[in-house]
């Protein structure tokens, strides 16, 4: 399943995650097991209230690697 993110729409990031799930474009969001909650919790939040999929299963680098980034990702949002 994460091997999707190589190759469909996506935002990457926290900030541009919130946008997308506020102005619901979002399909589904990959949170980083790893991630500091205080980052991820107002992400799942919001994942709640607009009934979107998340999906927890994998790590900051495992999120990051599969978006083709150098670093580690801690929320990565699929759109519509």
């Amino acid at each position: 399943m994460i091997e999707e993110l190589a190759s469909i729409d996506k935002v990457i990031g926290v900030k541009q995650s919130r946008k997308v799930l506020r102005d619901g474009r979002a399909r589904k969001v990959y949170l980083a097991c790893d991630a500091d909650p205080a980052i991820t919790q107002p992400i799942v939040e919001a994942c709640q209230a607009q009934e979107v999929a998340v999906d927890m299963d994998y790590s900051l680098s495992q999120l990051g690697l599969a978006c083709g980034i150098t670093v580690g990702a801690a929320v990565v949002a699929v759109l519509r």
